[in-house]
């Protein structure tokens, strides 16, 4: 098993979790007793790693709201994912970053994220073709976890156009399962918003984890996302919250709630 993949069961077994909080530290949301520290993400992010940590298998940082601030937010990026290697190191990283580009520019961006940042694993966009994604998914020691059928109100546009009989969705689903996968090293991102395709993707690629975003604000079923979307074992999730719990009340609680909730529909 891919050693990203092997740290991500331990940590679901170690848990009990499948729960992977979006660290999307919007700095215009971040609470105000943060906004005088030097580094004002990673304060957040801190505290929220703290409050969560024992209910967590994977963190999620989206790169937006840190490269929407330049060199600093760059630089609160780093400090969290490194608090986390020192602090956490049984916990999944992965980098929110989707990207796609021609090979010898993502050669650039696999030395970003996995050797400067030092991130487990990265979200990419295959809308470029595997020759694109190969600098990528040659990093076996890594996890590459392609877009197939994502949880926002316009994915349709694109991902559910019909080509050869099969929605687009479905042709990238059969791609990462037939060649993409030879590393042993992919997921794929599959929205809890659409539960009957959710259903679909599980049957195509088997005992494969999938990503999960799409829960809570954006109207995602815990129930129907855990039914249609579990393997064999009750696993092969990595079910994303964001908002709902890093700006909430009480993070702790509401990070233990939404596990629980999970697992009882286990």
């Amino acid at each position: 098993m891919n050693p990203i993949m092997r740290k991500y069961e331990a940590r679901v077994e170690l848990a009990n979790s499948l729960l992977c909080v979006g660290l999307d530290a919007d700095p215009s949301r971040i609470p105000a007793r943060f906004a005088d520290d030097p580094h004002p993400q990673f304060a957040f992010n801190r505290w929220i790693i703290e409050q969560t940590a024992p209910y967590v298998a994977a963190y999620k940082p989206n790169m937006a709201f840190y490269e929407g601030r330049g060199a600093d937010g760059w630089r609160d990026l780093q400090m969290t994912v490194d608090y986390l290697r020192q602090h956490h190191p049984d916990i999944v990283t992965v980098c929110d970053a989707k990207r796609a580009d021609i090979s010898t520019t993502n050669d650039g961006y696999v030395r970003a994220v996995f050797d400067q940042l030092g991130f487990d694993s990265v979200t990419l966009n295959p809308y470029l073709g595997g020759e694109a994604l190969r600098p990528f998914l040659q990093r076996t020691d890594k996890v590459c976890i392609i877009l197939c059928r994502t949880s926002n109100p316009g994915s349709g546009e694109i991902q559910s156009l019909i080509v050869e009989g099969k929605p687009v969705w479905k042709i990238v689903a059969e791609r990462v399962r037939d060649r993409w996968n030879v590393g042993g090293n992919c997921m794929m991102v599959m929205g809890a918003t659409y539960p009957d395709e959710l259903r679909e993707v599980r049957a195509i690629v088997g005992e494969m984890t999938l990503l999960v975003p799409g829960i809570g604000t954006q109207g995602g079923s815990v129930e129907q996302t855990v039914q249609m979307g579990r393997n064999r074992a009750g696993r092969g999730l990595m079910i994303n919250a964001s908002r709902g719990i890093i700006f909430s009340d009480d993070p702790a609680d509401a990070a233990r709630q939404l596990r629980d909730a999970i697992n009882a529909c286990r």
